[in-house]
């Protein structure tokens, strides 16, 4: 076998007698937890992910690049989400302004909701169609309500709507949208003024412009439709969307939070006084976006 192998017999018996040392063994017990909760979590974990848990679970402090290398080491990656380069668009305007402008920053929980209506399919060959509305807070990322149907339609949103204000009956948040039919139903106006609530919406053929609500989307599907994951049924899907919704409000950590979940942080800000700030770190195409609307409001001033 040495032979073969092109080793040296002394160095083969010296690597069977070896001891192994203590960054070994750590080594060891970090390529166990790796497995474990890649296993338990169908492969969601990139390396950020994958660290924060275990420093948080078990009380490390283990660096990014170390656990890359041993995901790399045990032959261990996560699922890489899809660039998605279209977006919906509307013909006519908006009948709200761009209140809300990019300011996806909040500073205490029911201060700014932001919503939108998916698609999700399912079927032997993904024929069927069910649609998702969802409203999110823009403080803590918390699915603030949500509900499932086959049309996507008035009552959908409508719904999502009754639920959100039965279970946070004293906000008055400002309440950001696309352009949808359902958002400039009259009626859908007359029930934000009647809850005291700023409605908002995008401009056309500007995505960005509810971009936390968009990154959700795409996190999910992302998440939910892993390596080819297909959903035979309307019953099978409805489920795994309860199941994700659940696993992302109570045990899907959020370095930005400070590696806590997004339930974690609204119990503690609605508990505080004065919540604590997690500011986004602001990218380059906001920062082009607000340079460009400042220049313009100048000129128009002027």
């Amino acid at each position: 076998m040495c032979r073969i192998l092109g080793v040296k017999r002394a160095n083969y018996y010296k690597w069977r007698q070896h001891e192994k040392s203590a960054v070994d063994k750590e080594n060891e017990e970090i390529a166990k937890w790796i497995r474990e909760y890649h296993k338990k979590y169908n492969g969601l974990l990139g390396y950020r992910m994958m660290a924060d848990r275990i420093n948080r679970d078990y009380n490390k402090n283990y660096s990014d690049k170390r656990i890359y290398k041993m995901m790399r080491i045990v032959g261990i990656h996560s699922i890489i989400r899809p660039k998605q380069r279209s977006c919906t668009v509307r013909k006519h305007n908006n009948t709200a302004k761009n209140n809300l402008n990019r300011d996806f920053n909040a500073s205490r929980p029911n201060e700014k909701w932001v919503t939108d209506v998916t698609e999700f399919k399912y079927g032997p060959h993904n024929e069927y169609k069910l649609y998702l509305s969802i409203f999110l807070d823009l403080y803590d990322r918390t699915v603030v309500s949500y509900e499932v149907g086959e049309h996507n339609n008035n009552p959908l949103v409508f719904n999502t709507f009754d639920k959100a204000v039965k279970d946070n009956p004293n906000a008055h948040p400002l309440f950001h949208s696309d352009g949808g039919f359902q958002y400039t139903r009259p009626v859908f106006i007359k029930m934000m003024k009647a809850y005291g609530m700023t409605q908002s919406m995008s401009r056309v053929h500007f995505c960005i412009d509810n971009g936390p609500m968009e990154g959700f989307w795409g996190i999910m599907k992302c998440e939910m439709y892993h390596y080819g994951k297909h959903y035979n049924t309307k019953d099978e899907l409805i489920k795994a969307i309860d199941e994700w919704i659940d696993y992302y409000m109570y045990e899907r950590y959020q370095r930005r939070f400070g590696v806590k979940t997004p339930y974690e942080v609204r119990s503690e800000a609605l508990s505080l006084q004065t919540p604590n700030q997690y500011p986004i770190p602001e990218n380059k195409r906001i920062k082009k976006y607000k340079l460009e609307h400042y220049i313009s409001s100048t000129t128009l001033a002027t």
